[in-house]
């Protein structure tokens, strides 16, 4: 059965990290550039990272860059999100998406449109 799933989610305060992960059964994710794309309350879904398939390049938005790692686990066929120095408004739902073959060119669309999606892990942060 082919399927990915999110976690690792949570509450946390402002400052705060966690780590999230998408989970991959079926197929395996060295072949697929993986997003992460969050959608804010009340607001569309955007990309804010991404990882390419084969050499592993990761990018990043701007409202991210610096504070987000991503990485790939081969072994474990997983997709890594650490998220440190968490603010407000990283508040919202995050999903992964794989995307076969693809180069993380869309990353910056808005909004961030996919047929596959999962059921997202909520992050929020607040004190």
């Amino acid at each position: 059965q082919v399927q990915f799933v999110e976690s690792g989610g949570g509450l946390v305060q402002p400052g705060g990290s966690l780590r999230l992960s998408c989970a991959a059964s079926g197929f395996s994710l060295e072949y697929y550039a993986v997003y992460w794309v969050r959608q804010a309350p009340g607001k569309e879904r955007e990309g804010i990272s991404c990882i390419t398939k084969g050499d592993g390049r990761p990018l990043y938005t701007d409202s991210v860059k610096g504070r987000f790692t991503i990485s790939r686990d081969s072994a474990q066929n997983t997709v890594y999100l650490q998220m440190n120095s968490l603010k407000p408004e990283d508040t919202g739902v995050y999903y992964c998406a794989p995307v076969v073959g693809g180069d993380c060119s869309t990353l910056f669309d808005v909004p961030w449109e996919y047929d596959y999606w999962g059921q997202g892990t909520q992050v929020t942060v607040s004190s």
